[in-house]
C-alpha cells in the first residue's frame, strides 16, 4: 500500500466497485436468479459468522500488538499517513476476493482444501513481505537487502495466522453456503484496529 493519495482512492474506489458487483451477484442468487459468472462466495450467511468473524480478528490484532510489547519491538513498526486508512480497507474487500475467493482448491477433498490453504497462507504473509524489504539503486544496480528480525517474524505469523483465519471463516460449519462476507468484515476489522493501535502508539504522522 501507498501513502499516495491518489493510489489510496483507487484501491478504495476499486474496493467498492468490487463490493457493488458481490452484493449485485448475491441478490441475483437471492431472487432465484444467479448469476452464472458470480464472484466467487456472493452467497448468504447468519450474522453471528459475521460477529464471530470480527471478534476473531479483533482478538488476533490484540495478541499482535501484545507479542510486540513483549519482545520489545512496538517502536519499531511503520509510520504510516492517515490516507492509507482508504487503501487499508479497501484491501479488505480485494484481497478476500483473490484469496479466500480464488486463491482456494475446494473441489478435491478436505485433505487439499487444508493443503491449499496453509499453502496460500504462506503466499498472503509474503506477499506483505514488501514492507520488511529496503530497495536501494546503485548505478545500474538495484539491491534488495531484506530484513528478518523478531518484529518481521512476529509479523509474518500473524499474517499467516490472519490468512488462516479468514479462510476458516469462509469454510467452517457456521458458514455452510461459503459466504465471503464474514471474512470482508473479518480483514475490514482487523486493519481497523491495526489502524487505532497505530494512530494510539504515535505512528500515524499526518493525513498524507
Amino acid at each position: 500500500m501507498s501513502d499516495s493519495p491518489l493510489i489510496s482512492f483507487i484501491i478504495f474506489a476499486g474496493a467498492l466497485y468490487l463490493a457493488k458487483l458481490w452484493r449485485d451477484d448475491l441478490l441475483l442468487a437471492k431472487a432465484g436468479n444467479p448469476n452464472p459468472r458470480a464472484l466467487p462466495g456472493a452467497t448468504s450467511v447468519p450474522m453471528t459468522a459475521v460477529w464471530i468473524g470480527v471478534i476473531g480478528a479483533i482478538l488476533l490484532v490484540l495478541m499482535e500488538t501484545g507479542g510486540e510489547l513483549a519482545l520489545g519491538v512496538s517502536g519499531e513498526q511503520t509510520d504510516i499517513a492517515a490516507i492509507m486508512l482508504f487503501s487499508m480497507v479497501g484491501a479488505g474487500i480485494i484481497e478476500e476476493v483473490l484469496f479466500r475467493g480464488y486463491f482456494v482448491i475446494k473441489s478435491r477433498g478436505k485433505a487439499v482444501l487444508v493443503a491449499s490453504v496453509v499453502v496460500f497462507s504462506l503466499l498472503f504473509a509474503l506477499a506483505h513481505y514488501q514492507y520488511y524489504t529496503d530497495i536501494e539503486k546503485i548505478g545500474e544496480d538495484v539491491q534488495l537487502a531484506i530484513s528478518l528480525d523478531r518484529k518481521v517474524g512476529w509479523s509474518l505469523l500473524l499474517l499467516f495466522l490472519n490468512s488462516i483465519w479468514f479462510y476458516t471463516l469462509r469454510f467452517f460449519k457456521w458458514n455452510p453456503e461459503q459466504s465471503l462476507l464474514p471474512c470482508f468484515a473479518a480483514h475490514i476489522a482487523s486493519n481497523l484496529a491495526v489502524f487505532l493501535v497505530k494512530l494510539a502508539q504515535g505512528h500515524v504522522t499526518g493525513w498524507y
